[in-house]
């Protein structure tokens, strides 16, 4: 008999370890996820990823939207399931411990770092960040204390110099699946033994604030170049525009040797001076526009445009 679960999910990585538990018969008991919130220009209220895709699916079992996890009446449903395992993906609510408590075999978590590394809400911006080259997955036994819990397995991804966030959230979303489906082949025949982490070596990943997503020049093009790529496709990395108040958000980048004033265009090719170093600017959203080439987009700019702006 297959393993029956509560599934805590919220964005497309969520939803996509959703659909392949479900590909592979996982019995799924209940569904939690965020309440439908109001998204786009238009502010049109919308379901999450992870409710989408259980509305498309088809799936009979009930979908839990609470606004607080830690309601009481909520509690209640889940002590009513029965269910002897949650497995919680990217769900977006600390649980506190009275929920961590209502499952026979506890709480499992998909982390999408090598704990105890980038504890957090954004490991994998975090690692890109930081130039890390290599990343992972961990599944967790959940405790209170954020991503403190046991590590039941762990695989690893390499990162290449010019991955984006985008790509590796991707590459790691694939490499949990089968990482989860092994674990909760382990449950089935019980609760699997885990290691416990590295106190010494924690560190954390906290979200990602707005103001760390505008590109300072006078910085070295490395230090650029893994911002532009923690935050592409989104919310994507910014510049503005010279004498204007646009911006221009800039998604894929190399870095390349050259020199010049800070932001100064050293060439309409796409090439641009850093703190240190420069970045060609391999593609680019300007404001209003669909995303394209940068030296398509430097070569249709005027003349006397030479410089991004320094920072306001």
């Amino acid at each position: 008999m297959k393993q029956s679960i509560v599934f805590f999910g919220t964005p497309p990585f969520a939803a996509s370890l959703l659909r392949f538990l479900h590909e592979h018969k996982i019995s799924i008991d209940a569904i939690v996820t965020q309440p439908d919130k109001e998204r786009g220009r238009s502010l049109q209220v919308l379901p999450s990823a992870v409710k989408a895709l259980a509305l498309e699916l088809g799936l009979k079992c009930p979908i839990f939207q609470p606004e607080k996890a830690s309601e009481e009446s909520f509690l209640h449903l889940l002590e009513k399931l029965g269910t002897p395992l949650y497995v919680v993906v990217a769900y977006g609510q600390i649980l506190t411990q009275r929920l961590l408590s209502i499952p026979s075999k506890g709480c499992i978590n998909v982390h999408a770092s090598l704990l105890p590394k980038y504890r957090g809400a954004a490991p994998i911006q975090r690692a890109l960040l930081a130039g890390d080259e290599e990343s992972g997955v961990c599944i967790q036994k959940m405790v209170r204390k954020m991503d403190a819990g046991d590590v039941i397995a762990t695989a690893k991804v390499i990162i290449p110099p010019e991955m984006t966030f985008g790509e590796l959230e991707a590459a790691l979303c694939e490499t949990s699946k089968n990482l989860l489906l092994g674990v909760l082949a382990a449950y089935e025949k019980g609760i699997p033994s885990a290691s416990s982490q590295e106190e010494n070596l924690v560190t954390f990943a906290p979200k990602i604030e707005p103001q760390e997503t505008e590109i300072q020049w006078t910085n070295p093009a490395k230090i650029i170049h893994n911002q532009i790529r923690a935050f592409s496709p989104r919310p994507g990395a910014w510049s503005w525009l010279e004498k204007d108040k646009r911006r221009i958000k800039i998604l894929r980048t190399r870095v390349v040797p050259g020199a010049g004033a800070p932001g100064m265009i050293l060439s309409k090719e796409g090439l641009v001076a850093c703190g240190e170093g420069a970045l060609e600017l391999l593609e680019v959203i300007p404001e209003g526009k669909r995303a394209m080439a940068g030296k398509d987009w430097l070569r249709g700019m005027p003349s006397v445009w030479t410089h991004f702006p320094k920072h306001r």
